[in-house]
This record gives structure tokens, sequence and C-alpha cells, in this order.
């Protein structure tokens, strides 16, 4: 039962192998890398409809557009800062963190009434972070000798080589390091820390810094350090584990890689987008807490409820914008990225990447098993499988990061497992091509090859059935068959049927037709099915007129060899019709002997186009159905003389019939003024101007491309078959009804 399978694993077992090894070492490479990264903004941008809202604690404050243009320019005086920073504690508010670098002296007195107004918030309570930034050269304010409240962080264990780091960092002022605490701004754009990604989004902040041989927090680390009043020297950093953080309820693990970095879980964004924090203006927040505060105004908005939150202000305005790409938008303020930050270690909401041997252990142990049960099914469950597979694993990357932030890597395991179904796939395709050509060496000689093609391609075995399909139905006959048959012996008739009938399968074929059947001298054909095409008329048509082309080529071959052949056989003639209509195509037979062919009542018409063609004289005779389909697809390229309106034997209705006269490029200008001619003598005659249509029909006979006496094998044509139509008019005059409607009284 599992030999297959087991001769498969044997000869496929490394593609497992070598396809998920090559797309782990590819991972490592910084292109693959980037498309990672990608595919987890998308991961981001669509769980933000799913996700619960950020913690309440949490509010953005801008300077922006309404600041700049109803309040003060930016810089902003920065006793305006100290006044906002004193009535944000008048209002309870347990941190503000200044996303904004004040890490320069100004205006003494400006500078320190935003000092004192930071110490008069700080006695109320409220702790104020500030922003620092590392440097490459030493800053006057960082050389300064004034009181510090930020201290280094001091047990710090593990290799800190892979850090960000600096000799030296540009700190607040002097006056405002003795009243507030500081941290750095962890979003560095610049450099070599591979802390953003090429696109310049921040991927992995960092949250402990290196500055000389000191470690000190990141800005969104401080702010959680000073809402839980945790000073420097309890605060724990393994490095390549995670940053310990005792508060008073219990112990925060803030994970974080060896070069003291954190995967941002970036989920909430500002204003104008889904799922975001809220955000307040510096004027608005400043003027509502003034009328509340200083000069109550009953008629003024009640401001926001700041108790026990922490608010980040930063600056975003037109033209002058703290601002960062980020894995939801392309330009958002900068301060999202720490508050992002503070919300994951609030919430204990962390990223996590999951493990890369998990993900590639699993890959190996299910690459191996759908090797052994699935790698000899058809290509389309082959294909289905692979469908399923990378659907499979894309929803549960969606999954896991959407319902748990679990970051499963997306681009290198499906590369991986998609190099193993094109290996898997293109031998099961090969071994499939190898059973196609044995088959079409099997069949071929017996079945026409679309057939043959349609049984390999559905990869079933025969069995009786059809469906319904517009085609254009295909018969020829041998005029006088029976009479030259009696005339040559049975080797030599099989001689001549063998070369006639190859000719007209040949060129059926090359015109996209398939052959239903031979009967004795008969051809039966189909176009359009079993593959289907729009201009299967035009097909059918135009292998029609070849077949009569090629049969004047024989009929020359036959004369040259002399007496060789009888007369009748150098002057053998076939009648074609062509009808075109809805057919039921299929296998049809017994059970156990079958023939793929066609039957319908058009097909039947199909079949007295070819018989009735010798009561009008014609060789090529279609329906009005047939000629619309050839023109709708074909345009003017065949050539048609309308020969009236029949109805055939076992019909009631009345058919429009066509003689194929034929190609555009090949009727000569006596023809066409054959057909001018006939056309006005059919148009007397159903006018019932019997003398004027003889007239015409006596002229066009003239004319007649194919005549008795003149042309091989021709005893009518449809000019004589109207004189005699017209003649018999002339006598019996049809009923007043009669509506030019001829009756066959033969099939």
């Amino acid at each position: 039962m599992f030999s297959p399978a087991r001769k498969t694993f044997r000869q496929l077992w490394w593609a497992p192998l070598v396809c998920f090894g090559l797309a782990a070492a590819l991972n490592e490479t910084d292109t693959l890398q980037q498309f990672e990264w990608k595919t987890l903004d998308w991961r981001t941008r669509y769980r933000a409809g799913f996700q619960r809202p950020p913690d309440p604690r949490l509010k953005l404050v801008l300077f922006d557009d309404d600041t700049e243009e109803n309040l003060v320019a930016w810089p902003a005086p920065r006793e305006w800062h100290g006044q906002l920073i004193e009535l944000v504690s008048a209002a309870g508010a347990r941190v503000l963190t200044m996303d904004i670098f004040i890490t320069s002296e100004r205006d003494p007195a400006s500078d320190k009434a935003m000092a004192d107004g930071v110490a008069a918030a700080r006695s109320r309570g409220l702790e104020v972070v500030s922003g620092a930034v590392r440097s490459d050269f030493p800053t006057e304010a960082a050389e300064s000798s004034a009181p510090v409240l930020t201290q280094p962080l001091t047990q710090v264990e593990g290799d800190t080589s892979g850090f960000v780091a600096a000799k030296f960092a540009a700190l607040p002022i002097p006056v405002l390091r003795a009243v507030s605490h500081y941290g750095h701004v962890d979003v560095p754009k610049y450099g070599d820390e591979r802390v953003v990604s090429s696109d310049g989004i921040p991927r992995t902040p960092p949250l402990v810094v290196k500055i000389g041989d000191n470690y000190f927090p990141s800005l969104s680390l401080a702010t959680v350090m000073r809402y839980y009043d945790v000073p420097a020297a309890a605060v724990r950093v393994r490095v390549g584990d995670a940053i310990y953080l005792p508060t008073k309820e219990r112990t925060l693990r803030i994970p974080i890689d060896r070069r003291g970095c954190i995967l941002l879980n970036y989920r909430y964004e500002a204003l104008d987008a889904e799922s975001v924090f809220p955000t307040l203006g510096y004027r608005a927040l400043l003027l509502g807490l003034y009328a509340k505060y200083v000069q109550p105004d009953p008629a003024a908005a009640p401001p926001p409820d700041l108790k026990g939150s922490i608010l980040m202000v930063g600056l975003f305005e037109t033209g002058n914008a703290d601002s960062t790409p980020s894995p939801r938008a392309e330009f958002t303020p900068a301060p999202l990225i720490h508050l992002n930050i503070i919300n994951s270690i609030l919430t204990e909401d962390y990223a996590r990447r999951v493990p890369a041997w998990l993900i590639w252990g699993t890959a190996l142990v299910l690459g191996y098993a759908g090797l052994f049960a699935l790698a000899d099914r058809s290509v389309l469950t082959l294909l289905g499988g692979a469908v399923l597979g990378a659907v499979s694993y894309s929803a549960l990357c969606l999954w896991g990061w959407t319902m748990h932030s679990w970051w499963f890597e997306l681009v290198a395991p499906l590369a991986g497992f998609g190099a193993l179904q094109f290996v898997i796939i293109g031998r099961r395709v090969m071994q499939e091509q190898k059973a196609k050509q044995e088959m079409k060496g099997m069949f071929g000689a017996y079945l026409s090859p679309a057939v043959v093609n349609q049984l390999i391609k559905s990869g079933q075995q025969p069995q009786l059935g059809g469906h319904t399909e517009e085609i254009t139905a295909y018969f020829s006959d041998i005029q006088g068959y029976s009479t030259f048959s009696e005339k040559v012996t049975a080797a030599r008739l099989v001689e001549l049927l063998n070369e006639y009938l190859t000719v007209c399968t040949d060129i059926i074929q090359e015109e996209g037709g398939t052959l239903d059947k031979y009967i004795g001298d008969a051809v039966v054909a189909m176009f359009g099915a079993p593959i289907p095409v729009k201009d299967h008329a035009y097909r059918a048509c135009v292998a029609a007129l070849r077949v009569q082309r090629a049969l004047g080529r024989l009929r020359e071959k036959w004369t040259a060899q002399g007496e060789e052949w009888p007369l009748t056989v150098r002057q053998m003639r076939s009648r074609i019709g062509l009808n075109t209509g809805n057919a039921v195509v299929g296998n049809m037979g017994s059970r156990t002997r079958f023939n793929y062919t066609m039957t319908s009542d058009d097909v039947n018409l199909a079949a007295r186009m070819e018989s009735g063609a010798k009561s009008w004289g014609a060789f090529s005779m279609c329906t009005e159905a047939t000629k619309i389909a050839c023109e709708t697809h074909g345009g003017d390229r065949i050539v048609f003389r309308p020969l009236g309106r029949i109805v055939v034997k076992g019909r009631s209705s009345a058919v429009p019939i066509h003689e194929l006269t034929g190609l555009k490029d090949d009727v000569t200008d006596r023809t066409r003024e054959c057909l001018a001619v006939f056309a006005d003598g059919l148009a007397r005659y159903h006018a019932r101007d019997w003398a004027g249509a003889l007239e015409c029909f006596k002229r066009s006979e003239l004319l007649e491309p194919l005549r008795p006496g003149v042309s091989p094998g021709v005893n009518a044509n449809p000019s004589l078959a109207y004189i005699d139509l017209v003649s018999d008019c002339l006598v019996n005059p049809p009923p007043e009804d009669w509506g030019g409607v001829y009756i066959m009284k033969e099939k």
C-alpha cells in the first residue's frame, strides 16, 4: 500500500532539507528581512480594527497648527511649558514627558520660570521627564556641575557591546535637570544600530543606552520608572533577557534583546486613524486648564480628566514636525513610538518573536509528512495542497500577531514551502507528461488528437455522458460513390479512400476540428468541441473550402495517371454540409464500447445540408446560422451565395441556406458578376416575377464557375436548379401565401 510513497520518499528525501535550509539562510539577508518587516506592517494594520483600546492613562499632547496660529509660535517661550506643567499637576496627572529637546540655555528668566513650574508641579506629585540625546562631543549643559535627579542604572548584567552607545550626551539644561528626570530619546534615525529598517520605520528601539561608561534609561523606560516611582538603583538589566522593574504591586519584566532593545509592538496611532491614543492640542489643553484652575469660566468647556494620567508632549505642526514613518502610517508623530512602548509595558502586551528553531523544525516535519502522504497525488491535488498550506500558514501568522502579538516569520518559511512544492509538483508534472506521451502513443492512432488531449487533461477513465456545447457540425460525402466503387477492386478502393480521407482529416484537424467518425466514404466532424473556440463556424467554412480545393488537386493527380483510374474517379466530387447550433457532445455508446460524438436536431440539420446540396447544384452548403457565426468571427473573408429558404424533410420551419462560394481573395470578378445576377434573379423569384427571374438565372448560368460539360464531375449548378424551379412556377404558380419557401421531398 505504501510502496509508491516509500519510493517517492527515497527519491526526494533531500528536498525539504535543502528547500527550507536555503530559505533559512536567505532569511539572514537584509533584502528578505526588509520584506518580512513589510508583511509584519500589513498584519499590524489589519489588527487595528480588532484590538482593544490603549491604556486609558496614556494621552498625547501636540504642539500643533492650532497652537502655532492661535497661541504662540514655535519655539514657545519656556515659561509657557512651565505653566502647562503646573496646570497639569493641578489636574492630578501622574507623569508628563517632554519629547522636546531643551538642551541649550536660552533666556535665563524664561528657563528659570519653566524650572519653577516643574518644581511646583513636582511638589504636587507630578513627575516630569525631559528628553536627552546622544552626542559625539561634550556639551555645555552636560559639563555643568549643577545637581541632577537622574542617576545611571547600576545593575546591568551581561555583554553590553551591542548597546546603542555614545561618548557624550546633550542633556536638559541644568535648572531643568535639577528638578526633573530625563530619558534618552530611544528612536535613533541615523547610524548603524539596526534599530530602524531601511524604510525609516523604528523596529527595535533601545530601552537602555550606554553613555560613556554609564547606562541610562530611554525616554519610555524613564517615564515608566517615574510612574511607578522606581529609583535607578532598583532596576535590574539582564542583557538578552529582560529589564526587571520592581513596583509596589509586582515586578515588571520587560523583554529586551542583546542590544538592550525591545521589539516594538506598534498598535495605536494618533488622529485620523483607527484605534488611537487620545490626542490633545497644546493650546486647547493649556487654555482649558487655565479656565478651570486660574480664572474659572463657567461657560468654558471642561478640560479632559487627567487624574493619574501619563502625558507625552511633542511637536507636530505643518513644516515643523517631529515625525517618523510607522508600521501604520508614512507620516506620524514620533512621540507615538514612546507611547506604544509605554502602553506595552503598562499592559504587559509585548511583541514576541516565535523562535526560529520552532518554525523551521515544524516546517521540516510537515514537509516530510506531506512528501510521504501527497507527493504521488495528481498535480491538481498537489496544487490544492500547496495553496491550502500557504493560506493556512499565512492565516496562522495573521492570527498569532492579531490575537497574541506573536511574530511568526512569514516570508522565508513561505519561500521554502514554495520551493518544496515546486520540486514536488515539478516532479509530478514530468511524470504526467511522460504518461501523456504514453497515452498518446496508445490512443493517437484511433482517436483525434483533441479527444486524446481532453482524455489526458481530465485524468479520468473514459465514461458515458456528455454536455451541451455550441458547435458547427460538418458532414461530407462523395458524389456518386456507389457508381465508381463498382469499377475498382476492393484493394484499389481502400487505397483511394485512404488517400481521400487522409486529405480531408488533415485539413479538418489543421483548422481545429475534431473527427467524429467515418461512415464509408462519409466524413463526420465537429468544430468547437471538445475544446471550445469562438470562431468554430469560420474554421468549419475554411475547412470545407480547403477540402474542395484539395480534392481538385487529387483529381488533377488521378487524371495525370491516365487510365490507371476510371473516369468516375478522375471526376470525383464531394458534397459538404454545415450547420451551427447547440449539440450534446461527449462519450456515447454502450457501457463497454463508446465513441466521442455529437447529437442534436442541429446536427441532423447539418446532415440535411450535405444531402440537400445536390438538389441545388451546390457542393458546399450551410445554414444561415453558420453564415452569421462565420461573419461574426471571420468578417467578410468568406463569400456566401444565398440559395433561398427551404423546409428540410422531418422539419416544419423554413431554414435560409447558402452556398460557400469561396475565400474572398480567391473569388474571380466573373464569379462576383455571376453572384450579383443570381441575387437579382432570386429577388425576382421571391417577388413572383417568373419571367424576369428566368432571364436572370439564364444569364448567371453562363457565368457559373462550375458548369456541366465544362467542369469535371459537374452535372448541375444553382442557376440551373433555379431555372428548373422558375420554369415549373410558370406552369404551376405557387399559392398566394407561398412566401418563397421550397419544401424538400427527400433527405
